[in-house]
């Protein structure tokens, strides 16, 4: 549906979406679609939820919400396995996730970018993005936060208007 926006009809050429479980892993990732080094760049939103956080009886459902042991180090070795020599990543999480967010990207992708979200400039992050290269070796840098909301007002905050609107990017790049 993004895709089909006539507002991103510039992106067509250059963009795909394919459903497959990123978890899978050798042949089984490649028969899903998942070639090696076949992406320039891999976005991922993993389940945000710890199993203790929030239970549901519903299969879809937990999935879809619970991080389950292993669910990320999975994911990231598979973006690994995917993207181009070069080629970027990007993760959206949790604060208390970057972690084990880091430790699955060590070794993998270097030259990461962490930005902190937060709702009000005087409330903690409610999510961060990790972005990060395959195979380079630079540090962890932490860019300015984004404030989604100014202090007053349920508005986005100026920064989050332009990005919304394609005026500036997330990282500033």
């Amino acid at each position: 549906a993004t895709l089909a926006h006539p507002g991103n009809a510039h992106l067509v050429d250059r963009a795909s979406v394919l459903v497959a479980n990123v978890a899978l892993s050798g042949r089984a990732r490649t028969a899903a679609g998942l070639g090696d080094n076949d992406f320039d760049f891999v976005i991922m939103n993993p389940p945000f939820n710890a199993a203790q956080d929030r239970a549901t009886p519903e299969r879809l459902r937990k999935e879809a919400h619970v991080m389950e042991d292993g669910l990320l180090e999975g994911w990231i070795r598979s973006a690994a396995a995917v993207v181009r020599p070069r080629g970027g990543l990007a993760v959206i999480a949790r604060p208390e996730q970057l972690g084990s967010l880091l430790d699955a990207i060590a070794g993998r992708f270097g030259d990461a970018e962490m930005l902190a979200v937060h709702p009000r400039p005087d409330a903690a992050a409610i999510r961060i993005i990790v972005r990060a290269t395959l195979g380079a070796r630079g540090k962890l840098a932490i860019r300015p936060p984004l404030m989604l909301h100014a202090q007053t007002g349920d508005g986005p905050s100026e920064r989050t208007e332009m990005i919304n609107n394609g005026l500036a990017s997330l990282f500033g790049d």
